[in-house]
C-alpha cells in the first residue's frame, strides 16, 4: 500500500474505531434500539469506503505494475486474485 493511501486508511480506521467505541456506549447506557442501528450503518458504510480506497489503491499500483510487466502469468494471477477478493467483498 502507497503511503499516501496508508496514511488515509489509518485515519479513516482510527475515525472508525471511534464510532464502534461510541456504539458501545450507546448499547451500555440502552441507548434506542434504532439509534443504535443507524450508527451501525454508518460503520459499516465508513468501512465500506476504506475497503474500496484499498482496493482502488491496489488495482492502481499492484495490478497495474502486473501488466506493465509484461509477464502473462503475473497478469493473469493478479486479475484472478482481483475476481476473487471483489467476489468476496460483495457476499
Amino acid at each position: 500500500m502507497h503511503e499516501a493511501t496508508k496514511a488515509a486508511v489509518v485515519t479513516r480506521l482510527r475515525r472508525i474505531e471511534g464510532q464502534v467505541g461510541g456504539l458501545l456506549r450507546m448499547v451500555d447506557e440502552d441507548r434506542y434500539c434504532v439509534d443504535v442501528l443507524t450508527q451501525i450503518n454508518a460503520v459499516r458504510a465508513a468501512l465500506h469506503k476504506v475497503e474500496e480506497q484499498i482496493l482502488r489503491d491496489h488495482v492502481s499500483h499492484c495490478v497495474a505494475e502486473a501488466f506493465m510487466s509484461g509477464d502473462v502469468n503475473e497478469q493473469r494471477h493478479k486479475v484472478d486474485e482481483l475476481v476473487a477478493t471483489v467476489a468476496r467483498m460483495t457476499r
